[in-house]
């Protein structure tokens, strides 16, 4: 399963030289990776009311092409895999077809105290029907 969000760049997303500031595509890929679990049906509201918690353990990202102020880029999301605790996703942000950035990003499940859980399985359920590439 691919997910799309496409957003526009502006002013206040950029540096001073008008090209992207790097740390704003972790919001990006953010924004991307929410919407994919709503496109599932299971936003983040429903897991905060369960006392379940969706954090990041780990983000390899590689910049490969700068954008800029007034842009209007793709942000992409797949599922890759899904193991017992984790949520593995692969992401690219595009201008076109230009590859902006790639990244690879876990998703550790936690309780209300932080502390590792089993993804709920009825959430896990949904993951597995939905992205068959998503080996368990």
């Amino acid at each position: 399963m691919e997910s799309y969000l496409e957003k526009k760049i502006y002013y206040h997303d950029t540096d001073c030289g008008g090209v992207i500031y790097y740390a704003n595509y972790l919001k990006y890929l953010e924004e991307g990776r929410t919407e994919a679990f709503s496109a599932l049906g299971i936003g983040p509201q429903k897991w905060l009311e369960a006392g379940i918690i969706f954090v990041v353990a780990h983000v390899d990202i590689d910049y490969k092409s700068p954008g800029r102020y007034a842009d209007t880029i793709k942000i992409i999301s797949r599922i890759e895999k899904i193991g017992r605790t984790t949520i593995y996703f692969n992401q690219e942000v595009k201008r076109d077809q230009v590859i902006l950035v790639q990244a690879n990003v876990v998703l550790a499940c936690v309780d209300k105290n932080l502390k590792p859980r089993s993804i709920p399985e009825d959430i896990k359920k949904i993951l597995v029907a939905k992205c068959p590439s998503g080996r368990v």
